[in-house]
């Protein structure tokens, strides 16, 4: 039988959970009630998904002074009755609209807000406001009977679907309702997945605008990199390198790390990558060179506690010794046949970037040899844990790591890959840090 929407209203209260073939007079306003009298309305759920084991409910958003529409009974797929409840305006409507209604009923026919029936309007201006209203919502349109331009209109601004005013049963209306939970949920998850498939687009423009490439040309070297950003979905952190060839045939080659993981320190991170490619072709080098980045860090750095490390080498053109400072950072990992890979003496480093104004910064002479291969990492290497302890890798496990891996024969970017995937199972999971390693090899 089908049920009449009551006409009288007060604030609303939740639901009993059954819905009879009548509204109850003496139960709340606004809602289909049934079961024994004086039971205890059932609390709102904070989000109510659709399962198997969960009520559908439906709010009715109409004025018929006629009182012509009815909502027959409703069972759900589950064999579950579909609560109702009722609205004669938007306010009221607003007020009913909590987190455990799946499905919107609105009739088309309601006046706009603030405009009277017969005032000249938008048709749908009243289903745009719903639509703004419940963004998260399923929201079925009511039109008369014959009026598929109107019902196919309001599908259009985004309904899920239409029915006639006349045509309204038990069996139909309580598809509909599904259906249109469904397609919403649907909709939903298609929108998820194209904004993803936007933001991977997006950062594989970034990554090739932001992260860089290596200016080589020229160089018998051969160039590796690994970058592997801490924060959850980033594109960059913190951590930046950069290698470059200088006309007179030096090869410049710098990784760095700003403390910090967050956008700002990523954007940073880029800015001192960049201004060190800059100054290097402008022909600094050495402390000169440091003690400008130190400048341009601490007129672009938010406070005065943002400092960044840094590790620089310039390679001369016959490849067999190099520039080397170092500014708080670990010094490199060199390794040249029938020798076990080792880290390059460094004794005289300068103070991290950002910390000591006026510091300086020694450039050592270090030789390479013959044949050799230069690696540069970041502190996110050697600062993972080992197993559940807290006990961290360190320079001398890098260290053993690197050989390891060496004698197993990798190099170039298999080395890379195999080192930092071995650092990230020893930690457990995705290190917590940035990590950068940059890999030269210079091969008879």
């Amino acid at each position: 039988m089908p049920v009449p929407i009551p006409r009288q209203r007060a604030i609303p209260a939740a639901e009993s959970g059954q819905a009879q073939g009548a509204f109850s007079p003496g139960g709340p306003s606004g809602e289909a009630t049934g079961g024994p009298a004086g039971a205890a309305p059932a609390p709102h759920a904070a989000t109510t998904p659709v399962d198997s084991t969960t009520n559908l409910t439906l709010l009715v958003i109409e004025d018929d002074p006629a009182g012509s529409l009815s909502v027959p009974e409703m069972l759900d797929a589950a064999g579950k009755p579909i609560r109702i409840r009722t609205a004669r305006n938007l306010t009221e409507a607003e007020r009913l609209l909590t987190d455990d209604v799946h499905c919107i009923l609105l009739d088309l026919a309601l006046p706009a807000p603030g405009r009277a029936a017969t005032e000249s309007d938008d048709e749908l201006t009243t289903l745009k406001h719903v639509l703004r209203l419940a963004p998260r919502h399923a929201v079925l349109a009511l039109t008369a009977s014959g009026d598929a331009e109107r019902g196919a209109e309001a599908v259009r601004v985004g309904a899920q679907d239409y029915l006639f005013r006349d045509e309204l049963d038990g069996r139909l209306l309580s598809r509909a309702i599904r259906y249109a939970v469904e397609r919403k949920r649907s909709d939903k998850a298609e929108r998820r997945l194209t904004e993803s498939r936007l933001r991977a687009q997006e950062n594989a423009r970034l990554e090739r605008g932001l992260l860089p490439t290596p200016l080589l040309e020229g160089s018998s070297l051969r160039f590796a990199a690994r970058y592997r950003p801490g924060r959850s979905r980033a594109l960059l952190g913190g951590d930046f390198y950069d290698t470059v060839r200088t006309p007179d045939g030096t090869v410049h080659a710098m990784i760095g790390d700003v403390c910090g993981h967050g956008p700002d320190e990523a954007a940073l991170g880029v800015e001192l990558r960049i201004a060190w490619r800059a100054l290097t072709f402008a022909g600094l080098c050495g402390d000169e060179l440091l003690s400008t980045l130190q400048q341009v860090l601490e007129h672009e750095r938010e406070n005065d506690e943002i400092f960044a490390t840094l590790c620089t080498v310039d390679i001369a053109p016959d490849g067999r010794r190099a520039g080397l400072c170092l500014a708080g950072h670990p010094s490199p990992l060199i390794s040249r046949p029938g020798r076990p890979a080792e880290l390059l003496p460094y004794e005289n480093g300068g103070p991290a970037l950002g910390l000591l104004h006026g510091a300086r910064w020694p450039r050592q002479q270090v030789e390479l040899g013959g044949e050799w291969s230069l690696m540069l990492y970041t502190d996110g290497l050697i600062e993972g844990h080992i197993g559940e302890g807290r006990e961290r890798l360190g320079q001398d496990g890098m260290v053993d790591l690197v050989r390891r891996r060496l004698a197993e024969g990798l190099a170039g970017e298999e080395l890379l890959r195999a080192t930092v995937n071995e650092v990230r199972d020893l930690n457990g999971g995705e290190l917590t840090d940035d990590v950068a390693v940059l890999l030269l090899d210079r091969t008879p």
